[in-house]
């Protein structure tokens, strides 16, 4: 097996997320926020690239407005950051939507990216699924990701339903799914991570029913 090309992404670890009602609540971002850390230090000794984004809302938007407190990186990440990360400003959820991170990534030769920060069910979703079309590999690290929970029209799901279950359908298609550590050990090795697949997943799924 070749050795990963990887890439690190620290998706959207705003100030946005840590208070008022976008707070991530699992893992608590007390926990997952040392865990984002600890790749990007991981990262920084294997000396792979790291990308800082950060969605846009527009200026004077109630949330993500440039400008605002809430739009900067958190101080643990900014005080991390050197010349050497590439920033990206985006207004999708998908990291690679109407931004140059996909051409960027080609440049550097990367093959697969790692998907850290915020939020499990919204921007590492969307990146996680559309980075298949574009033939990156996808890793997502399940400690140092998190969700929040969710209610509306189609029902209520709370932070950790939404996290682990989201995780779960990336691991069956989109994405291998560690935890940091492992994913560190992986990186030092130079070795890809492992990931179930649909058919392996439906399967097991249809076996653990069974003896419920």
């Amino acid at each position: 097996m070749n050795t990963p090309r990887r890439a690190l992404i620290l998706i959207d670890v705003q100030q946005q997320y840590f208070n008022g009602p976008f707070e991530i609540q699992y893992p608590p971002h007390q926990e997952s926020l040392p865990m984002i850390a600890r790749a990007v230090d991981a990262a920084t000794a294997a000396g792979i690239p790291i990308v800082a984004v950060q969605h846009r809302a527009g200026e004077g938007a109630p949330v993500f407005a440039p400008g605002t407190p809430e739009f900067e990186l958190h101080p643990e990440i900014e005080g991390r950051r050197t010349e050497a990360w590439k920033g990206v400003v985006k207004q999708y959820g998908s990291v690679y939507a109407d931004t140059d991170l996909t051409g960027w990534l080609r440049e550097q030769d990367v093959d697969t990216v790692t998907l850290v920060g915020y939020m499990t069910n919204n921007c590492v979703l969307a990146s996680a699924v559309e980075a298949e079309s574009l033939g990156f590999t996808t890793e997502v690290l399940s400690d140092a990701t998190g969700a929040i929970n969710l209610a509306n029209d189609a029902g209520f799901a709370d932070a950790r339903t939404v996290h682990s279950t989201l995780l779960t359908l990336l691991n069956s298609n989109w994405a291998a799914v560690s935890t940091t550590d492992q994913w560190a050990g992986a990186l030092e090795a130079g070795e890809a991570l492992t990931r179930s697949d649909l058919g392996n997943s439906a399967t097991a799924g249809a076996a653990r029913l069974a003896t419920a």
